[in-house]
């Protein structure tokens, strides 16, 4: 069996992946700490969960899986119900964050070891097994026992065993996590490459939301057990639903500058900022106006100061690294913000600076986060 057909047998097998979950609940004795969830993974989507640590991110992918039992709700995969079912006849593969390799047995042996146990033939195991190595470029590897290789080079055989099962889809559980920072870039280009090839369904667990930006066809944002946005990361990062979701999407994250509703703009201190709103809040409302660093511009201080659309601050630290500098300031009313500058002017420590915002870019939240404009 060559690479092209191995990949082409897997894309035919996971054209039934689709994942729908129900009403989903898990407590832990009194603790709940998946609330009712609903939600459906396309077959062939790339799906991320994503969120702080404890907002039952990992939870929720082992309900799926089957390593936790429900609590209430239903768990249907490939159109099957199998919230009952065991583990292993899930059509379902799972690649951990400690690997979970066999020390004492070879790459091969860890590759086949599953395919062993369920009875395939040994000539089926050997093609499945030579073709998994050739798509990951493993196949050097075969003779080596897990310690002889490093933190990338197991992330791979984790993923080859997964592949060699063709399974309906791919649970991912921060695969990347134990990775130094550029190993992580590599495999997260490695891990979207398989997936345009092998065309199967994946669920993959980040705290990372560079890694959701970059891998999904759509994030599942989570808070406290949770569902708070669903959607492409464009959308959920020009669009956020409210000031969680604008906070957590996005790097670096979303300034938030507290400030009190007059009207047709916003006061921030002493300052007056325009902010074109279809329906304003009541005046005297509490706000916090979102600004991303990008959509800013920084200038040194001068005959902008004081209009209605600019921001006055002090630098208090720029780091310069090399296009790109991030200016860090604290504004008149001493709310501290980032700004991504791309221009020639080097700013100091204490230097007085005027900030705009790109007027489309504007997002404003009310006291309970939600999104206002």
């Amino acid at each position: 069996m060559d690479t092209h057909t191995m990949i082409g047998s897997l894309s035919a097998e996971t054209g039934a992946g689709m994942i729908e979950l129900r009403r989903l609940r898990k407590s832990f004795g009194a603790h709940d700490v998946i609330h009712g969830i609903d939600l459906s993974v396309e077959s062939g989507e790339f799906c991320v969960f994503v969120g702080p640590s404890g907002c039952g991110k990992s939870t929720l992918l082992r309900l799926i899986a089957g390593l936790e039992d429900v609590t209430s709700g239903d768990v249907f995969i490939g159109g099957e119900d199998v919230t009952d079912r065991d583990p292993s006849r899930r059509g379902i593969a799972m690649v951990f964050q400690s690997y979970a390799l066999y020390p004492h047995m070879t790459v091969r042996e860890n590759l086949a070891f599953g395919l062993s146990i369920a009875r395939t033939p040994k000539r089926q195991i050997a093609e499945q097994v030579e073709a998994a190595a050739r798509v990951l470029g493993i196949e050097p590897l075969l003779d080596r026992r897990p310690s002889q290789l490093s933190g990338g080079q197991r992330q791979r055989v984790a993923m080859g065993r997964a592949i060699v099962r063709k399974p309906l889809a791919f649970l991912f559980d921060e695969p990347l996590s134990n990775l130094d920072a550029e190993l992580r870039v590599g495999m997260r280009v490695e891990i979207a490459r398989l997936h345009r090839e092998l065309g199967s369904t994946v669920i993959y667990v980040t705290h990372d939301q560079t890694e959701a930006m970059t891998l999904a066809d759509r994030i599942v944002v989570l808070r406290d057990g949770r569902i708070e946005q669903v959607g492409p990361p464009q959308e959920l990062y020009e669009n956020p639903d409210n000031a969680f979701v604008a906070g957590f999407i996005g790097s670096p994250r979303m300034n938030f500058v507290p400030a009190i509703w007059e009207g047709t703009q916003a006061r921030i201190g002493s300052q007056a900022f325009r902010v074109a709103l279809s329906a304003s809040p009541a005046a005297g409302t509490r706000v916090n106006i979102g600004l991303r660093p990008e959509n800013l511009t920084v200038t040194p201080e001068g005959a902008d100061q004081g209009k209605a659309e600019v921001l006055s601050g002090t630098v208090e630290l720029s780091e310069y690294l090399g296009g790109t500098q991030y200016v860090h300031i604290t504004l008149v009313n001493g709310t501290p913000i980032s700004v991504e500058y791309r221009g020639r002017e080097i700013f100091s420590p204490g230097q007085p600076v005027a900030i705009r915002a790109a007027e489309d870019a504007v997002r404003v939240f009310d006291e309970d986060g939600l999104r206002v404009r």
